[in-house]
């Protein structure tokens, strides 16, 4: 973990948990003082460092279906190296996709978010700049810049606003929740990755991928990331299993998505 992003999560807990130290010592119960002090401590860390955690706001992890259905949702993008090839492979296998995009990389290739929706796609909030180290900690203002600013660079492309946000790496926020709330937006997260930028075989991440894989699942991968990481690779694989195994990769409606 890099040095300031420790320092400023633990910093956060030692904020939240001081003044029921002080009231423990008011109250001269030192031992409980240290206890308060620092009890906040792996609770904050879980909300902010996990998905899956929910202490922090509801977040969709599943959609409700009777069918064979997955939710197949692609981070990082636009990329004109990577995202042309990857739409003739959805297109390929009949699949639609979610795209949660970067701001600035799409006000640099606005084209590519118009052909994104032209082949029957849609676009999610990626953030702007992608601050995966701090954007757990980031106070109310500089979330909803972030936030805010890619939404203005898929308006500049001529797309109407996404509903659906999701932050770099999962991490999530104090100030996240109110920030969303205040642009309807609803946070995404998924049930199945294959952390397609870390390995360096495309069987790796799709079967990790494969072990949490249901109905009803929403599947994390990636277009950008490290040059030596396989992802076309990963999602042309993962494509061809999900064909074999009959399930189709659809974009949900709203009435099949429930925050939890």
């Amino acid at each position: 973990m890099p040095r300031p992003f420790a320092f400023r999560l633990w910093a956060t807990c030692a904020l939240l948990a001081l003044p029921a130290a002080v009231m423990a010592l008011f109250f001269g119960r030192p031992l409980l003082a240290v206890l308060a002090f620092l009890s906040p401590g792996p609770w904050i860390i879980w909300q902010t460092l996990v998905a899956r955690s929910r202490g922090l706001g509801p977040a969709i992890h599943r959609f409700t279906t009777t069918e064979r259905e997955v939710w197949l949702t692609i981070d990082d993008g636009p990329d004109p190296a990577t995202t042309p090839p990857l739409l003739d492979l959805l297109d390929a296998h009949q699949a639609r996709a979610t795209f949660f995009i970067i701001g600035e990389k799409a006000a640099r290739f606005p084209y590519l978010l118009t052909e994104i929706v032209r082949r029957g796609h849609t676009l999610g909030n990626h953030t702007h700049t992608h601050p995966h180290a701090t954007f757990w900690g980031a106070f109310a203002k500089t979330t909803g810049d972030e936030i805010a600013r890619c939404d203005t660079a898929i308006h500049a492309a001529g797309l109407p606003p996404t509903p659906w946000f999701r932050p770099p790496a999962g991490l999530k926020s104090i100030a996240l929740h109110p920030e969303l709330a205040k642009r309807q937006k609803q946070l995404v997260l998924w049930s199945a990755r294959g952390f397609d930028t870390r390995v360096r075989t495309p069987e790796k991440a799709v079967n990790r991928i494969l072990r949490t894989l249901a109905p009803g699942a929403i599947i994390l991968v990636h277009e950008s990331g490290p040059p030596h990481s396989p992802r076309l690779a990963v999602i042309q694989s993962l494509l061809e299993h999900l064909a074999r195994e009959r399930y189709a990769c659809v974009i949900p409606p709203s009435t099949q998505l429930a925050p939890k």
